[in-house]
């Protein structure tokens, strides 16, 4: 194991303990699936894999649902990446990826580098199709959110907030939010699943 491996293999570790209380589809399992994503978009299209992995693994460490409100994944970053040791132009490299990533901050977030817009595009996507679904789910029991309200139409942006709303406020805009093709053609594909998933939702509970 190199150097770079034996750095990310840490980070992991860090990071898996930090948000061991997580829940509502913003835990370390998903951490693990941006990881994973990130990955493969790398292995289509280039760019520095340290930074991808690093970037990936920190990005929600320091989420604001669960620091009162507060973003602090790029300090949690400085601070994980500064006891590792890890080269300061890495560590900075990584803190402004993790510091302008989420969509909440897509219209005021500053310009990502390439590997930053992989690593987006992987969380982007970990929010779309069956995993998608149940974390919509997952996150609007957490927060007594109904995924339907009988007599509304989801796509009805200005009815109340659903689960099923979620699709049409955030999550089908997310394709044309994406960087890269790789990225795209997965969106594809999952979005389709969700839209047929709705669709049959819909037809079952015959409003």
């Amino acid at each position: 194991m190199n150097h770079s491996e034996t750095i990310t293999r840490r980070v992991a570790e860090i990071v898996s303990q930090r948000m061991a209380d997580q829940q509502a589809g913003h835990g370390f399992d998903h951490v693990r699936r941006v990881h994973r994503t990130a990955c493969d978009i790398q292995k289509q299209i280039g760019s520095d894999l340290f930074t991808i992995e690093l970037a990936a693994l920190l990005h929600d460490v320091g989420d604001a649902k669960f620091h009162d409100g507060v973003e602090r994944s790029a300090e949690f970053s400085r601070e994980i990446l500064g006891d590792l040791k890890v080269d300061p132009m890495t560590i900075e490299h990584v803190a402004h990826i993790v510091d302008n990533l989420s969509f909440r901050k897509h219209e005021t977030a500053e310009e990502l580098s390439l590997e930053g817009k992989i690593v987006q595009d992987a969380d982007r996507l970990d929010a779309l199709g069956a995993i998608g679904i149940v974390r919509t789910i997952e996150y609007g029991a957490t927060v007594g959110q109904p995924f339907h309200i009988a007599g509304n139409d989801p796509s009805d942006l200005s009815g109340p907030k659903t689960g099923a709303g979620h699709f049409y406020q955030k999550l089908f805009r997310l394709r044309d939010l994406l960087h890269t093709d790789p990225a795209r053609q997965i969106a594809t594909d999952r979005e389709q699943f969700m839209k047929t998933f709705l669709a049959q939702f819909m037809s079952e509970m015959a409003d």
